[in-house]
């Protein structure tokens, strides 16, 4: 199966689903004041054509998100060192962001694809040149000219993925498959043994999934349901809110059951010592489609080189390596027919088959986020985490 004969309707929706759930840009900017900032990182802008001057690169990334030899193999080519500092969720780094007003000391991002428009709109963002990503023809169609970015002034595409959950065979000895086995499950074989991604769109999407509603609903009857099954029924068998599992929760065997992204998912599980102990599951009725993006922090002191490294990605013999490293589509054309060739290991967690991506939908920015925030912030009051 070709994905890219599915996504475009999927990964390019209509304005009222131009949003993506898996995180929020709400409250970022509130918390920005108590955040502490990075001292700005030195370094002159380079020619950005044949390696910068530049002396390193600073990236705010999501954990385990480049593949190293790919950053070491940059540096070697064009000289800048690739330093890496990771966060949790999108507040997280929009607060840091908003607080440091362009002295963040950070050259490189990867936002969500649904909060570009308020990160721009808030001088987080540099518009991109263009003309120093030649590489940019690489990448499908499918994954250009988003709602939320048209043009990709902002932000070019770096992965695309979707939500389920892991979970421990020898604990749980039966078939899971939906988000209400996932529940059921986390209340009796895997109580105390349960994380969740830390993220409240992910989290309270899940109910959402499993009644028919909305996974971005802002009706009042449904969130109070929300809040009532996460605080009052689940969130005392929740042991972790790991956004990461796949780093060592996986293949350490901390926890039983695990919900998480997929190629966090299959990293874990590759990494484990008895791979057929762990079984992924894609749930239904439905769950998540999200796209994590390239972007240039608006006052980074070294865009060119910045420009140099997006563009080095999106070399296809790159982007392979990338796919395999993270778990994740990559939408550089070609990418998932290059990982049928190197028969990549767990491949079809890497690339969802037409039928899955039908179960999958995007969500959006909307009044109900504050209260999604509050909900899970009760719930972690409430765990046993």
């Amino acid at each position: 199966m070709n994905h890219h004969d599915h996504t475009p309707r999927l990964l390019a929706p209509a304005a009222r689903v131009a949003g993506l759930p898996r995180r929020t840009f709400l409250a970022g900017l509130a918390a920005a004041a108590s955040v502490p900032l990075l001292a700005a990182c030195g370094g002159s802008k380079g020619s950005g054509g044949s390696g910068s001057a530049a002396a390193e690169l600073r990236a705010y990334s999501w954990s385990a998100y480049d593949d190293p030899k790919v950053l070491a193999d940059f540096a070697a080519k064009y000289g800048p060192k690739v330093l890496v500092d990771s966060y949790s969720s999108n507040e997280e780094m929009i607060a840091k962001l908003a607080a440091a007003k362009g002295t963040s000391g950070y050259d490189i991002v990867i936002p969500t694809g649904v909060f570009v428009p308020q990160m721009a709109a808030n001088g987080l963002l540099q518009e991109l040149d263009h003309a120093k990503l030649p590489n940019l023809a690489n990448l499908d169609k499918a994954f250009q000219n988003q709602e939320w970015d048209q043009g990709n002034k902002y932000t070019v595409t770096k992965y695309w993925g979707t939500t389920g959950f892991v979970y421990d065979t020898r604990v749980v000895k039966r078939d899971l498959k939906t988000w209400d086995d996932f529940f059921d499950a986390a209340q009796k074989e895997a109580s105390g043994k349960t994380s969740l991604v830390d993220d409240p769109g992910e989290i309270c999407a899940m109910l959402c999934f499993a009644r028919g509603w909305h996974q971005s609903t802002t009706d009042k009857a449904q969130l109070d349901q929300v809040e009532t099954f996460l605080v009052d029924t689940l969130a005392r068998h929740i042991a972790a809110f790991d956004s990461s599992p796949g780093s060592s929760a996986i293949p350490q065997g901390t926890h039983a059951l695990m919900h998480c992204w997929n190629g966090d998912a299959r990293r874990g599980i590759l990494a484990s010592g008895d791979q057929d102990r762990w079984k992924w599951v894609l749930p239904g009725p439905k769950t998540n489609l999200w796209m994590d993006n390239w972007a240039i922090v608006k006052g980074s002191a070294n865009a060119d080189a910045a420009h140099e490294l997006i563009n080095y990605v999106l070399d296809p013999a790159v982007a392979v390596k990338q796919v395999d490293f993270v778990g994740y589509g990559s939408g550089v054309t070609g990418s998932e027919e290059e990982a049928k060739n190197l028969k990549l290991g767990l491949i079809d967690m890497i690339f969802p088959s037409a039928e899955q991506l039908t179960t999958m939908y995007t969500g959006v920015i909307n009044e109900g986020q504050e209260r999604r925030m509050a909900i899970v912030n009760r719930m972690k009051a409430k765990a046993g985490a």
